[in-house]
């Protein structure tokens, strides 16, 4: 190893790949090494995968290419998902020195102590069903937001995806831990903590080792709102099935936990929910959207869409969209269907070709954009409580810019001024 002892990160994917890729950063300096950006030369690169999409992949791929070209001398280091799932494959890329599964990400300092390098690469990884322990993370950027992992793994079995195979079984932190985190955060000046998981309303499970249910994410969220500093949470994403009452209940009384969900849908037919093999239907979908607006009419309701799976057929696709032009929320995340190894999915007929999946991405595009006008435009001339979290960095003559978030998720950018960044302002939408 270099004396300089540097090292680089860059993540693919998910709020948790975020966090954990954070986490394994401070392990690093604490360890002495210093931390540079990607674009810098670096003797350690750390490239945090995802797979849940193919373009993860081509860009993992992309970005050890620029390395080597950029600093041929120096580690790469493949961890995450896609390391999980194809570590044979990922070892043959020229210039990676080694790659990690699951089990072994977070004993990344012990493997670089002993790493050389070589002709080819180390691979350390086991089966999937091997990988039963949670390790905590979480992501700080500055002192305003945090992502924290609560949960880590899946226990469905959708036909669409692998992170189970690359993520395993669903376990969780406990409670306790959880709440000391956030202490821990609120001590640092933290804001607002971001509740994050791959499956995060089956929070609990797992604790013992085994597939009982130890604790609940309802418990969770009342015990971080009584026993913590932290003003501000949200949840990243939960299962409408996982959605109950109770927590909807909870989070329209609470004073802490922000009126913003984000609630996957992936498809509005009840017949690709079944090729899907989801645990719900649009009857429960509608169920779940109209008691939050009737408890919280002025709530952010985000939400996700697959488009051009196999088996959605022209009408299928329409009923889809139909079902959520209906629906009372904000934003969607659209995502175009890719073609995943493994997965149940590849033996579902018809296949969409590339070219409709894409036009129905856009087709999707342009409604989220409709929703999300419609839902600010719906808010103008109140006054909410916005978080200042970050600088806009200023184009040459242009005015550094403040962004930050009311508690129901509208964008707010004003000019910058010191003595509100990190703060929770009064602000009337305009």
């Amino acid at each position: 190893m270099s004396n300089k002892r540097s090292v680089a990160f860059h993540t693919l994917g998910c709020k948790l790949n975020f966090s954990e890729t954070s986490t394994l950063s401070r392990q690093l300096e604490m360890e002495g090494f210093e931390k540079k950006a990607f674009t810098d030369v670096a003797d350690v690169y750390v490239i945090n995968t995802c797979s849940v999409t193919e373009n993860a992949d081509k860009e993992c791929r992309q970005l050890v290419r620029r390395i080597q070209r950029q600093a041929p001398e120096s580690f790469v280091v493949i961890t995450g998902c896609y390391a999980q799932l194809k570590p044979t494959e990922i070892s043959q890329i020229p210039g990676v020195d080694l790659v990690l599964g699951a089990a072994e990400k977070f004993n990344l300092v012990q493997h670089l102590s002993s790493l050389t390098k070589g002709a080819e690469a180390t691979i350390s990884s086991c089966d999937i069903d091997a990988v039963t322990g949670f390790h905590a993370s979480y992501s700080v950027n500055d002192r305003t937001r945090t992502f924290l992992k609560v949960q880590d793994g899946c226990d469905y079995s959708c036909s669409f995806c692998t992170i189970p195979m690359a993520r395993g079984k669903s376990r969780s932190d406990s409670i306790d831990n959880v709440v000391k985190q956030a202490q821990e955060l609120a001590l640092a000046g933290v804001k607002e903590i971001v509740l994050t998981g791959i499956n995060l309303g089956d929070f609990g499970k797992g604790q013992d080792g085994g597939k009982n249910q130890v604790e609940s994410f309802f418990e969770l969220i009342k015990a971080l709102e009584t026993n913590t500093e932290i003003p501000r949470y949200r949840i990243s994403s939960i299962e409408p099935n996982l959605l109950t009452n109770e927590i909807i209940d909870w989070v329209a009384d609470s004073k802490k936990f922000m009126p913003h969900f984000h609630i996957p849908l992936q498809s509005g037919s009840d017949a690709v929910l079944k090729l899907m093999q989801r645990r719900y239907n649009t009857d429960l979908y509608q169920s779940r959207i109209n008691s939050i607006k009737e408890k919280m009419p002025h709530a952010c309701i985000g939400v996700d869409v697959i488009v051009g799976s196999p088996g959605e057929t022209e009408a299928y696709f329409k009923e889809s969209f139909d079902f959520i032009h209906s629906l009372d929320i904000s934003y969607l995340h659209v995502f175009t269907y890719s073609e995943r190894a493994a997965t149940k999915a590849l033996d579902i007929k018809p296949v969409v070709p590339i070219s409709i999946r894409q036009n129905r991405n856009k087709i999707l595009r342009n409604l989220s954009y409709q929703k999300q006008q419609y839902f600010a435009a719906q808010h103008l001339g109140e006054t909410r409580k916005v978080l200042f979290e970050s600088i806009k960095q200023k184009e040459e003559d242009e005015m550094a810019m403040l962004e930050g978030y009311t508690d129901n998720y509208i964008r707010i950018t004003t000019p910058y001024r010191e003595e509100w960044s990190n703060q929770i302002i009064d602000w009337t939408i305009v």
